[in-house]
């Protein structure tokens, strides 16, 4: 959300498939994080600069309070600079 956050043109975001599978069974607190921000950014970017949409997929971790990963999806998201 960050890298849409008040964005002149302002630019559109949707998550367009999601693909995830858990590895363990997600017990107690799941701590979910995903490390693609640049990509994220990169991919709003020549959103803006194209006029065109642009997708990129992002792998999300989920560890348990013991740090064991008991989960992993990948989102694609789509971002769209909208019309001043």
């Amino acid at each position: 959300m960050s890298a849409v956050y008040k964005r002149k043109p302002s630019v559109s975001i949707l998550i367009v498939k999601i693909e995830g599978s858990f590895t363990k069974k997600a017990i107690g607190k799941i701590i979910f994080t995903c490390a693609d921000g640049l990509r994220i950014h990169q991919a709003v970017e020549d959103a803006i600069s194209s006029g065109e949409s642009r997708t990129t997929t992002c792998k999300s971790m989920g560890k348990n309070e013991a740090g064991e990963i008991v989960a992993e999806f990948f989102c694609t998201w789509s971002f769209k600079a909208r019309r001043v």
